[in-house]
């Protein structure tokens, strides 16, 4: 997965050129300057023909180097990173055979050919299949037509069960293995454009948050809150929002179902995301309404530390399972340890086009970080029967260290957006 280091020399600092932005779009207001919501969102230049041929061509040298002649990808996110084309699932088969010897060749239900090729980029191959007829049987003339007739065959980790199966049965010369090595060694990495789309997903995420905590108030409801992020988050030209928990809630990681009201001294937790050009942003913030407790600022500022701790151990080279022991020691030394009894989870996931994704930063994870790899880094104290604490923001690896999406990082509980 590796990149060149000309390919991420911009990436400490976000690619306003990507974007099609000017400074301004991540630039901070200043001190008691009105903070009016605008749309962020207008101009972005998004993904052309290039950047798709760009992650084929990638694509190709990766099923070369596992040794794989072709990669079939149905619907999903996969095929959308690939081609573009998005398509509904449903028991008929519809998908892509990429490979190392042509160009795309497209699987498609003979009745829907017509929709299809509004879809599929002129001059790409589509084979068509009637109702009575077996699909997969033309995945294999595909591969006929490329001379692996007895090769390796690729499946998309999103591919389904039942065709996976299919293929084997269909196919039995053909072996039939995980291409995750292909998918995954492309979206691992992201590119400047990518990232770029990323720091303004989590900058719209957190300006949205910040609006939405203006009018915290007794006796608000979580679905109160949650809709003026929403709100806030299409002023800011995106859709999407956060949710809220309050009080003893905040120590459910993923949240309780049981409903509480405002009230104050309550904790107020809220993770959520948004997208820009179809690349997500996950973003945690807690603050408490009315006057922290000790306690509270204690575990907030221990949880601000480990997150801290992750960054500056989120380096190319470093091993994902070493970054989430970095932040883990700080919460453990401080007397919430050992393990996962407070801080239950793993520090980060990886996240692009989907909210979670490879890879994951977790104990046992000895995957080493490249440029470019994008991850959450959330680490938790959750004390049930009182509150919990998280702190995230989405973070990409730099040629020199790691550096925090959307910039607007909490410095304190009182200072959920820094020095804003």
């Amino acid at each position: 997965m590796s990149q060149t280091r000309r390919s991420f020399i911009k990436i400490g600092s976000l690619s306003l050129a990507a974007l099609g932005l000017g400074p301004s779009a991540l630039t901070a207001p200043a001190a008691g300057a009105p903070q009016e919501l605008k749309n962020l969102v207008t101009g972005v230049v998004p993904l052309g023909p290039e950047d798709f041929a760009q992650r084929r061509e990638k694509a190709r040298r990766l099923l070369a180097e596992r040794g794989l002649d072709a990669l079939f990808v149905g619907g999903g996110t996969n095929l959308v990173y690939f081609t573009k084309v998005g398509w509904w699932l449903s028991e008929r088969v519809f998908g892509v055979v990429l490979s190392r010897k042509r160009e795309p060749v497209w699987v498609c239900p003979a009745f829907e050919v017509k929709r299809a090729e509004e879809l599929v980029p002129a001059g790409q191959e589509i084979r068509t299949w009637e109702e009575h007829e077996n699909p997969y049987e033309v995945v294999g003339g595909i591969l006929k037509d490329i001379g692996a007739v007895t090769g390796k065959l690729g499946t998309s980790p999103d591919l389904r069960a039942f065709e996976i199966h299919g293929l084997r049965r269909s196919l039995p010369a053909v072996e039939v293995v995980d291409g995750a090595a292909v998918t995954e060694g492309c979206r691992g990495v992201k590119t400047a454009k990518e990232i770029s789309y990323m720091d303004l997903a989590n900058r719209i995420t957190k300006l949205a948050y910040r609006e939405g905590f203006k009018g915290l108030r007794a006796g608000m409801t979580t679905r109160d809150l949650a809709g003026a992020i929403s709100a806030a988050t299409q002023k800011l030209g995106s859709s999407g929002g956060g949710g809220p928990q309050f009080g003893p809630n905040t120590a459910f990681p993923h949240g309780s179902q049981v409903q509480r009201k405002l009230a104050e001294g309550d904790a107020v937790l809220v993770d959520g995301g948004c997208s820009v050009e179809g690349y997500r942003s996950d973003v945690t913030r807690t603050v408490v309404f009315g006057t922290p407790s000790d306690k509270q600022r204690r575990v907030w500022d221990i949880v601000r530390k480990a997150q801290a701790a992750a960054l500056a151990a989120a380096r190319p080279g470093a091993t994902c399972e070493s970054v989430d022991r970095a932040a883990r020691k700080v919460v453990e030394d401080a007397g919430f340890g050992p393990g996962y009894k407070f801080f239950a989870h793993r520090l980060g996931h990886g996240i692009g086009m989907e909210g979670h994704e490879y890879p994951y930063l977790v104990k046992g994870n000895t995957l080493k970080l490249e440029p470019g790899m994008t991850f959450s880094n959330e680490p938790g104290i959750y004390i049930y029967g009182e509150f919990g604490i998280r702190i995230e923001d989405c973070m990409v690896i730099t040629e020199t260290g790691a550096r925090h999406l959307g910039g607007l990082e909490a410095e304190s509980i009182d200072r959920p957006f820094g020095g804003d």
